[in-house]
Parts: structure tokens; sequence; C-alpha cells
């Protein structure tokens, strides 16, 4: 690659770093959360379409997805994408005092990781791309997805059953850093592991039954005022929420790093305080190195399931919201996109952003310091220094750590996971910062900006020295037929476990637009 071309990616990012922190803006406020990022995906829309992207929309049946590609000649095909969810409750505005965004409550969603710059860095290096290669005719074509609902690993699995990943050569999967040591890196060995979500409901649809062996069962009005009432779907929902605490007592001290985290969709539904609950539901979200040790846990929770049903005059149903399989590693990938972001250098903070820093810390009764961002998110370190620490704390048989869905992408081409500090400051013994401080510095443009231009300049980096440099690309290739066994359906290689439609119509929470404006609600609506 020559000097001529980094010039292109580096300066295009350069001038074009307004728009890039505009557009990360625009997401951020917007907050969408999980399957109802309409605005967000609409936006992602437009931009690709005003550079010559052709789009499809509502890709693999999912509303807020979408899949772009530029051709350009018959080069390889080079691939990254955007998360835009937000999370419900993480309400927070762009400030250095904690405050939801104006008009909203505190319960309303926001950006956590931030996935609103996450997509923006992936697309400001995807159109540096583009201009590198209209100005100095590299051939290739370049993919940008749309994948919503990333918090609950939504649309990949989708995507990959439907063949979105299957013609690729090379895909780049950016993350701003969430851990230490994956900061200013790739991972290398030691990547994520398999996550299952799945929503359990249950169903009050026979009331009368209840009581049907008493004496008094014929009676005019069988569900009378002075009777005891069916338990209902209220009860059934709490002994299965007490049975997955059994679960956690009796499975987590022995299986080590893995967790189930729960979430009460909808409940309730009754019309009057004596009659039984008619509807609930329950979603899990399990994250653990393995598939095998996923579908353990699964048994056990549909056996709790099928219990509290039977006590409580219910009937139950299972829906899966995701089936994601853990990471597979490409060392050749990998290290052109660690030697990429070597060249471009670690995000560094100006003083405005330092003074923003010492603001949020006075605002928290600290003290002010001459360098309040951590220490390691100015430092690049090296991908395998990196995985020796991680593998300090993991049993030995341990290969796979943490949890998001990019893995699934893994499995159809080989793939790279890229991370770039955002904004964290240093560390207070004895003290924890509070949730909002995070979130805020992702909303701020002189605090997050930084991030949004190294991750850039890196994607925009690695991918032309893919099309430069033919030979990473036939490594790359060879090592994923290797480690897959064949290749997609060679003898090591996981199919894509997923076999559900697009779990859209659940009780997700979202926005409702009114006269005076968008409001804040947690829907009820179920189909």
């Amino acid at each position: 690659m020559t000097n001529a071309i980094r010039k292109t990616v580096f300066k295009w990012v350069t001038d074009n770093a307004k728009n890039l922190s505009q557009w990360n803006q625009i997401i951020w406020n917007l907050a969408e959360p999980a399957w109802r990022e309409y605005e967000s995906a609409r936006f992602y829309i437009r931009i690709l379409r005003e550079n010559g992207f052709i789009v499809e929309e509502k890709s693999a049946g999912m509303p807020t997805a979408f899949s772009a590609a530029w051709h350009n000649g018959s080069g390889p095909n080079l691939a990254t994408y955007a998360e835009y969810d937000a999370v419900p409750g993480q309400c927070q505005a762009a400030t250095t005092f904690q405050s939801p965004r104006q008009g909203f409550s505190k319960h309303a969603s926001g950006h956590t990781d931030p996935h609103s710059a996450l997509g923006i860095s992936a697309l400001g290096g995807l159109l540096a791309t583009k201009a590198a290669m209209e100005k100095h005719n590299l051939e290739g074509t370049l993919h940008f997805t749309g994948e919503p609902a990333e918090k609950l690993r939504g649309s990949k699995p989708i995507h990959a059953v439907h063949g979105y990943y299957d013609d690729l050569d090379a895909m780049v999967s950016f993350h701003p850093c969430y851990m230490l040591p994956w900061c200013n890196t790739v991972r290398w060995d030691i990547h994520c592991g398999a996550a299952f979500a799945l929503i359990y409901r249950f169903e009050n649809l026979e009331p009368e039954n209840w009581l049907r062996n008493e004496p008094n069962q014929n009676t005019p009005i069988p569900q009378s005022h002075a009777e005891v009432r069916a338990p209902g779907a209220n009860d059934a929902l709490f002994l299965m929420y007490s049975s997955s605490r059994t679960l956690r007592d009796s499975m987590l001290p022995h299986a080590g790093n893995w967790s189930m985290n729960e979430v009460i969709l909808s409940s309730g539904q009754a019309t009057a305080d004596n009659l039984a609950p008619q509807l609930s539901e329950l979603q899990y979200m399990i994250r653990v190195p393995t598939i095998e040790q996923a579908e353990k846990v699964v048994t056990f929770l549909d056996n709790a399931a099928s219990a509290a049903a039977k006590m409580t005059n219910c009937k139950f149903s299972k829906h899966w919201v995701s089936k994601s399989r853990p990471g597979l590693p490409n060392h050749t990938i990998s290290a052109l996109v660690f030697s990429a972001l070597k060249e471009v250098g670690p995000p560094i903070w100006g003083e405005k952003a330092k003074t923003i820093a010492n603001d949020i810390r006075t605002n928290l009764g600290l003290s002010k310091i001459k360098k309040p961002f951590l220490k390691e998110s100015e430092e690049i370190i090296n991908p395998e220094v990196a995985d020796n620490i991680v593998r300090r704390n993991l049993p030995p048989s341990q290969s796979n750590f943490t949890s998001d869905d990019y893995t699934e992408m893994c499995w159809h081409v080989p793939t790279a996971r890229l991370y770039i500090a955002r904004p964290m400051l240093a560390p207070v013994r004895n003290f924890s910062y509070p949730n909002w401080v995070l979130n805020a510095l992702g909303g701020i443009s002189d605090t997050i900006d930084p991030m949004i231009m190294t991750a850039a300049k890196t994607v925009g980096l690695s991918f032309v020295e893919m099309l430069t440099n033919p030979n990473a690309i036939k490594k790359a290739k060879e090592e994923f037929v290797d480690r897959t066994g064949g290749g997609i359906n060679g003898s090591k290689w996981i199919q894509p476990l997923c076999d559900y439609e697009p779990p859209i119509h659940f009780a997700w929470p979202d926005y409702i637009q009114r006269n005076t404006g968008r409001d804040w609600r947690l829907s009820n609506k179920c189909y």
C-alpha cells in the first residue's frame, strides 16, 4: 500500500470529522431501543444511498435492519456494520452532571456502550475506504449491514442463517472498549462465548377450571367475588423467577464464567382485581462459553416453566430471541487490523475534554487532576499480551469469555474484533463512578470524537491494506478453512443456530409520539 493511499484515508476522515461528529449526535439523541430503531435505520440508509450504495431495507424480515453494498470492480468483498440500539433505563443528557435528556424521564433509553459511536465509526472507515478506492482505482466491493437489537443478540444470528455473510472475504467488527485489557487492540484467541435469549410466556386460559372439583363449582357465577381466585399468570412468573435463582445457586459455583439475567416484559392483563391475571412474560439472557452449557441451562428453565405452569393453572410457551455461537479466531486478519491501529495510534484527549472530565469529577465531589482519563485509554496493548492477562483468570479448558454476537460473523468470514478506547475516567480508590458518567461521555462531542476518528481511520486503513495486499486475504481464508475443517459446512464448522422468526412482536419498550412530542412508554402490546 502506498503512502498516497494512506493519506487519502486519513484525509477523508479529517475532512469529514465534523460530519461524523454530527452523525453520532443524531443517533445518540435518537436513543432508540432494541427492535424499535426506525429513525436510526432510516438515517443510515439515507447516508449510504447518498454515497452510492445499493441498500436492501428490512433485510431478513427485520424492520430496522438493512444490507448495503457498493461495487467497484472484481476485487475482495469487505464488510463492517452498524449497531444502533439503546438501553432502557439509561437516559442521560450530554452534560457533566446526572440528568436525563430534555423531555424524558431517567427510565427512557440511552446509549451505554455507545452503539451510536460504534456505527458511525465503522461507517466513517467504510466511506474513507470508498474515497481511496475511487481516487486510486482499487477494485472491490464494500458491504455494510445495519444490525438492530444487539443488546438482545438480535439481528446477527438471523442475518447469518439467511446467508448475508456467506460471500464475504473479510470482516472488521469494531466496538468501543468495554473492559480491560481489551483496549486499543484486537482479540486474539479468546473470543466471546455463546449467548441464548428466550422468552417464557404464561397464559391463564381456563381460570374456571381451577376449582372444577369443588362442590359449589356450578354456581351461577363460577368465579364469584367470594371464592378463591385462580393463581394465574403472575404467580407462574413469580415461581419461574424463583426457580431460576435456584439454578444460579446450583450451577454458578461449579460452571464458572457464565451469567443469566432476566427481564419481566409484561404481566397481569386482568380487567379486575378478582380475576386471574391472564398473561405474563419473562425473558432470560444466558451468556456462557459454549453452546452445550447454554443448552443445559435452557433444559433447566424448560422444566421450571412446566412446573410453574402446572402449579398455577396456566399454559406456557417458549419463544426464542437469540441463539448466538461462540467466536472463532483468525490471526491473519486480526494481525492486519492491529498493524493498522499501530499506524493510526491510540485516541488522545485534548484540554477541552480534560476540562469536561474534571467538571464531572467536581460534580461527584472529587478533586481535579492533571490526567483525568484512564491511562490505558491512550495506550496500545499487544493482543497476545491482552489475551495472556485474561487467561490468568480463566480455567485452562475455557476458550471463550464474555458475550457479543459479532461471533456469528466469525463462522462465515475471517473476522477481526477491534477495540478502541472510549472516554473513561481514571479510577479513584474506594469509589465507583455511576453509570451516567460513561453514558454522558459518549454523547459529548469533545470526549467521544477522538475514539470515532481513531476507529474510522483504523477501519479504513485496514480495508485498503486488504485491497492492495491480496496475499493477506488469501492467508486469512486459508486459516478460516483450517479452523473450520473445510470452511462453511466443514467438519469443525458450527452451523447457524437460528430456527426462529425475528422476535419483533413482543412487548419491547418503546417511545410513543404524542401531540406534544415524543414520550417514553413501557409497551404492553403483545401478539
